[in-house]
């Protein structure tokens, strides 16, 4: 049978697993909320104890806090910020929608670390120099300023050390096969019909533009999120039980700590009656898979094959595609990447669906918080993640089947286009439908009837001055 502890709390008595660091109020949110079985992700709770650190440095330095017990949570925090504790935090990420049970939890655990740290029995809190999880931990907060802020901080870190280095890596590669691959003139394609020529590396420099966008988009994502801190809002954003100058000292404490630039907000009714900053992030990431799932899909079409699709491209051989089919090779790294987009879109709907009035945000506070922390975390992790392993399972090993690639390039019949300035447009229409049903090429077309000289059509058919704009 587990041994068991009673701790208290402003509702009464609660039992808590002996060893638990974590007191009453975080047993209750436990038992409230059996939902999802997957607990707030451990970037919040991190960014938490990042948080908790930087208020309890900011009311010591505003002489809030006395010097023991501002060390104390000082290095309680710092070691929930480093990982150290992460099983402590077990609430459910559908939970109370402010994530009050969540920062009460952060609170909790922090204050029985310095019992511990004491040499105190957990839950101490008549001794010299006990912290109170309300009363000192949490001292000049409400939950509804640290968790909107945790949950910013978070993710505008995870997109500064993760996400931000991941997108530039593919760029990076992408445009490296841009340079490679820039001779290679092949058929380009509309509608996933023939269209005029362009040079693989040309195609292949507009998924590195799309990457290099990404970036962009990344670094805007974090800006907004790094800009509008809730913290000092307390309550309602009127700052009530807490120094004016509290929540500016704790964006510079917080930038110190991660090399992120944190800026309190401008206005803290708006920034915590709504989670805008934090849609507007999501969409931008949104974004970011839209443009990943196109250059995937685009790569996976041109691996497409071995003898009956494309072959324009060789994709790496990662694992056997198939249990029934011998030899079988899928572009799995593609459709990885292609379902990353798919859960980051509707992650950016539920983001969206938590940020709305009259769902999450209510008058003076948004409601859906932990959901929203959780679905941001997540769209982060696996754009990093699926970038970060499309450049190293297949980015880096694409080869192209040249011979394929510009044997496609003579058979094309939208050749024609740059005969339409000299012959006119029905001309060389009435060309590539006869060239199509002769089964004949546009140039064996123009050739048996006359239709221009041979040194004039030679000019005329050159595939790769086709992928320029005309110099005259």
């Amino acid at each position: 049978m587990t041994a068991t502890r009673v701790e208290k709390d402003s509702m009464g008595e609660m039992t808590v697993p002996a060893e638990a660091l974590y007191g009453a109020t975080t047993q209750r949110a436990v038992e409230n909320f059996p939902i999802s079985g997957r607990p707030v992700p451990a970037e919040i709770i991190h960014a938490f104890g990042l948080l908790k650190k930087a208020c309890a440095e900011t009311n010591l330095s505003l002489k809030k806090l006395d010097e023991p017990r501002a060390k104390a949570i000082i290095k309680a925090a710092e070691a929930i910020a480093q990982g150290k504790h992460d099983r402590e935090f077990p609430i459910d990420i559908f939970q109370t929608g402010s994530g009050t049970s969540t920062n009460m939890n952060v609170n909790e655990v922090i204050a029985n670390l310095t019992c511990l740290a004491a040499k105190k029995s957990i839950g101490s809190r008549d001794h010299k120099n006990a912290v109170h999880p309300n009363d000192h931990v949490n001292m000049g907060q409400s939950s509804n300023d640290t968790f909107p802020t945790a949950m910013q901080v978070a993710a505008a870190v995870a997109i500064d050390k993760d996400l931000i280095p991941a997108l530039t890596r593919l760029a990076k590669e992408l445009n490296k096969k841009a340079r490679q691959w820039d001779k290679i003139v092949k058929v380009g394609r509309t509608h996933l019909m023939d269209a005029t020529p362009i040079r693989l590396g040309q195609q292949f420099s507009g998924y590195a533009a799309a990457a290099e966008y990404g970036v962009m988009r990344a670094k805007r994502a974090m800006q907004r999120l790094a800009e509008n801190l809730p913290i000092g809002g307390t309550a309602v954003g009127t700052g009530i039980n807490t120094h004016p100058k509290f929540g500016r000292m704790v964006c510079e404490a917080l930038s110190k700590a991660t090399g992120v630039k944190f800026a309190e907000a401008p206005n803290h009714f708006e920034a915590q009656a709504t989670r805008d900053c934090v849609v507007e992030a999501s969409g931008e990431l949104k974004t970011i898979a839209v443009a990943l799932s196109k250059i995937a899909n685009d790569i996976r079409w041109l691996g497409s094959g071995p003898r009956c699709g494309l072959f324009e491209l060789s994709l790496p051989a990662t694992q056997p595609g198939s249990s029934i089919m011998p030899g079988k090779v899928n572009p799995v790294m593609c459709e990885s990447m292609m379902q990353v987009a798919c859960q980051v879109i509707g992650n950016d709907a539920a983001i969206t669906l938590g940020g709305l009035g009259g769902i999450g945000s209510l008058f003076e506070l948004n409601v859906a918080m932990p959901m929203m922390a959780d679905n941001m975390q997540t769209s982060i992790r696996l754009l990093a993640n699926a970038s970060n392993a499309f450049v190293d399972k297949l980015v880096v090993g694409l080869e192209v089947n040249e011979k394929i690639a510009t044997g496609f390039v003579e058979r094309s019949l939208m050749l024609c286009t740059k005969l339409a300035p000299v012959i006119g447009y029905d001309a060389a229409a009435k060309a590539a439908k006869a060239a199509f049903n002769e089964g004949v090429t546009i140039r064996e077309y123009c050739r048996r009837h006359n239709l221009v000289d041979e040194k004039t059509l030679d000019k005329l058919l050159d595939a790769k001055s086709m992928t320029e704009p005309d110099k005259t």
